[in-house]
């Protein structure tokens, strides 16, 4: 006898945040974001910061928030974006304005490929290969320089 299966929530919208970890609050851009779809803004709040205090604090966490007719809500997390792992990782606060003309610092191909296997999970690619030139991409828009 196959088991009874469950009845599925009607899903009423999807909403994609940037938070920083550990970081959640009320205050924009998460209160209005959620508040307008009825969704329980605390509750999302000491979800999300529970679930990202192994991160480290304030690196920013894309979230992806499911909300049902109910206003009951599930979400997910993904890596950090590409230009903050570079950031991390060249030890940099900002990004060069001008990228082509000025160099904001430089990273290893080794480096490199770190933060692209770190990210492959989130990234359209199959290969590390493709994840790395995706990767490469960004570091150029930022003044990145690959060594």
């Amino acid at each position: 006898m196959a088991a009874p299966t469950a009845s599925k929530k009607k899903i009423k919208t999807l909403i994609k945040l940037q938070v920083p970890a550990g970081q959640a609050n009320p205050a924009p851009p998460i209160g209005p974001a959620l508040g307008q779809h009825g969704v329980n803004i605390m509750d999302f709040c000491k979800r999300f910061n529970e679930k990202t205090k192994t991160n480290e604090p304030g690196m920013t966490i894309p979230c992806v928030i499911t909300v049902y007719e109910d206003r009951s809500f599930d979400f997910i997390t993904k890596m950090p974006p590409v230009s903050a792992l570079l950031k991390k990782t060249a030890q940099i606060a900002v990004a060069t304005g001008t990228p082509g003309r000025a160099k904001s610092g430089s990273i290893t191909k080794k480096q490199l490929e770190e933060v692209a296997r770190a990210k492959m999970v989130d990234l359209n690619a199959d290969t590390i290969e493709a994840a790395m030139r995706l990767c490469a991409g960004t570091a150029r828009s930022m003044g990145l320089e690959i060594v």
